[in-house]
């Protein structure tokens, strides 16, 4: 399949990738015009990548005004396993804790961790952001059988 192919997210590298605890990487254009990336805890809805952040967030602003945003989720390697994701944020003010954040927070820190961090953050009363990505285009590197710049 050629880089871009939506297919892509079924084989085993991204299922494993998107199952994973590790960290995502979100980049997109700030309001100033300027690139920006940040890591997050993410979770793959089986069609939709998603996120959670607070209402108040610099990002949220960036995001509506320019949703076009590039995701990879990658291990260290070597040799490196990259899942990258393409597409535009969908983003949703929430009432409350957003499921995927809760889930995130139990896959990456366990049920025990995970559920003392949801409380903490509905005890705090902030208000959160649901983003949302379905990808349009799908890419994945492994360095063993696919490489940077090898297919389109």
């Amino acid at each position: 399949m050629k880089q871009g192919d939506l297919r892509l997210l079924e084989t085993e590298l991204a299922r494993r990738l998107l199952a994973s605890a590790e960290l995502a990487r979100v980049a997109y254009v700030a309001k100033d015009g300027t690139p920006r990336v940040f890591p997050v805890m993410f979770h793959w809805t089986g069609t939709e990548f998603v996120f959670g952040t607070f209402a108040g967030s610099a990002k949220i602003a960036a995001l509506r005004s320019r949703p076009a945003v590039a995701i990879t989720i990658d291990t260290p390697g070597p040799p490196p396993e990259v899942l990258l994701l393409r597409g535009n944020a969908e983003v949703t003010d929430a009432e409350g804790i957003i499921p995927e954040y809760a889930s995130a927070h139990h896959r990456y820190y366990g049920p025990e961790q995970g559920a003392r961090n949801i409380a903490d953050v509905e005890r705090s009363g902030r208000r959160m952001v649901r983003i949302g990505l379905t990808p349009d285009w799908v890419g994945t590197l492994d360095f063993v059988t696919r490489f940077p710049g090898a297919l389109s």
